[in-house]
């Protein structure tokens, strides 16, 4: 089914984060007195709410989660948010949805500024008719929200003509519960079986795949 309308995950999808978030968690969690160098428990923080992943990682209660992301951020925002890699085939692909007049939008669980600057960074701004994201008070950082923010900002009305790719479960609940498909690349931090267990409508080896299910 051709898609007019192509909501994308950031994190894992776009670009790899790794490096950045993971470096901005070891600093936070230190600041608490917790050493952690396990890759595998790093990696769970890309994709979910930082707030969420401090609780259940870590077993925070809400007001040492809150705190954590703070110092989370203090790290993040002058220099983990460069340290990100746009994914191999990214701009190719946004490139070729332009040219087919499908209109592009971000939605993800990171803060939109954020997400505003590591667009710009890439040089990929341009690409996009909007871009949504969490915002700094915790008001709007569940995936489900951020859809539903960037339709009425966009004014999309049209939800079966609508499609979210993501890389976790997240995008794929969050594209449930407002009621559109979704489509998880593997080159994320996801895997196949997370995507078949969440029930993702499609799964594509790779950000250049996608243009197989949606056009």
């Amino acid at each position: 089914m051709a898609y007019k309308y192509i909501l994308f995950d950031l994190d894992g999808t776009l670009t790899d984060p790794y490096e950045g978030i993971s470096k901005s968690v070891q600093y936070s969690l230190e600041s608490f007195g917790i050493t952690e160098n396990d890759e595998s428990m790093l990696k769970k923080f890309i994709g979910p709410p930082l707030k969420e992943s401090f609780m259940k990682f870590y077993g925070f209660d809400e007001d040492k989660a809150f705190e954590a992301v703070e110092k989370y951020r203090e790290r993040y925002i002058t220099t983990g948010v460069y340290e990100n890699a746009l994914i191999d085939g990214v701009e190719d692909t946004l490139a070729i949805l332009r040219e087919k007049g499908i209109r592009i939008y971000l939605a993800t669980s990171k803060p939109q500024p954020l997400a505003e600057v590591i667009l710009k960074h890439f040089g990929i701004t341009e690409y996009f008719d909007f871009i949504g994201g969490a915002d700094f008070n915790y008001s709007r950082d569940e995936k489900w929200q951020v859809i539903e923010y960037v339709f009425e900002s966009a004014g999309i009305k049209d939800r079966e003509n609508a499609i979210m790719i993501g890389d976790r479960m997240h995008d794929i609940i969050g594209a449930k519960k407002t009621g559109i498909k979704s489509l998880c690349v593997l080159c994320g931090y996801g895997s196949r079986e997370e995507f078949i267990e969440y029930g993702a409508d499609y799964i594509a080896e790779n950000i250049s795949d996608i243009l197989n299910f949606i056009l």
